[in-house]
């Protein structure tokens, strides 16, 4: 029985150590294999290489091509499936339940961006739903008032002045970049299974929720991929354009949120 419990703990720190070096490891790939730049003399060939922050274009187009290839024979077909028996509200509320799962990261991230009504809604968000909303399955956060908001350690670090460095697509978790990377083993460690007491029970419920959120997210996007995928003229670009229009959108949205405004409960003095 001791035997068993070593070998479980020692497979559950196995699987951590795969998931934090796998980042790692695909940059170090990844950078074996650079886009050279052209001339400065071609002004315009050089601006727009500039602009495209893409020095290791091979590598990340490799990648893109694996990844394509495995999402059209085992992720897109499974998420057809997964659609083929489920319903829309089915499918929501899983996204409601990954989602609340997330609420202390996010939490924690807004803390550190200074953010603190956004910080304080995803508390609200998660004691609400963990509770009322049954595990988060079900979002009465939502209809109190306190909506969804997003942010990520990637956002943080680019809220505290960390550019965003060079574009990189990895292996299995798609578009991202030099600070956005950092953004895996933030998102793992600070998920409430991680920090729970260790358990076989536990890790188990941690691989099926992973898998369960990528799979319900890939059912969320089968048109758009379909539609950019048949009528795009080169789809890594259109990809790469929409990731980074996409976290350009998330970090104006929190500058958005950010105003200063007293509370619904504090009474304001009366209009002369």
């Amino acid at each position: 029985m001791r035997l068993q419990t070593m070998n479980d703990q020692l497979a559950a720190r196995a699987k951590q150590m795969c998931r934090l070096a796998a980042p790692a490891l695909f940059l170090a790939i990844a950078l074996s294999g650079c886009a050279h730049a052209p001339p400065k003399t071609d002004a315009a060939g050089y601006e727009a290489y500039q602009a495209q922050n893409d020095p290791i274009e091979p590598t990340n187009r490799f990648f893109y091509a694996v990844n394509d290839r495995i999402d059209r024979y085992a992720f897109k077909p499974v998420a057809q499936g997964y659609v083929a028996i489920t319903t829309q509200g089915i499918r929501n509320h899983v996204g409601y339940f990954v989602g609340n799962i997330g609420e202390p990261a996010r939490m924690v991230n807004f803390m550190f961006e200074g953010k603190s009504r956004d910080a304080g809604t995803s508390l609200v968000r998660f004691v609400l739903n963990s509770t009322i909303g049954i595990g988060g399955i079900f979002d009465p956060a939502a209809a109190l008032g306190y909506k969804e908001l997003d942010t990520d350690f990637g956002l943080t670090l680019a809220i505290w002045g960390v550019p965003a460095g060079p574009y990189v697509y990895l292996p299995v978790f798609g578009p991202s970049g030099a600070r956005d990377m950092l953004n895996i083993p933030v998102e793992f460690y600070a998920t409430p299974m991680v920090l729970a007491p260790e358990s076989t029970a536990l890790n188990d419920f941690g691989w099926a929720q992973s898998g369960l959120h990528l799979i319900n997210t890939r059912a969320e996007y089968l048109q758009p991929i379909d539609q950019i995928r048949a009528t795009a003229l080169d789809p890594y670009a259109t990809f790469r354009s929409l990731y980074r229009q996409s976290r350009a959108s998330q970090l104006q949205e929190i500058d958005r949120r950010n105003v200063l405004t007293p509370p619904d409960w504090v009474r304001r003095p009366a209009a002369p």
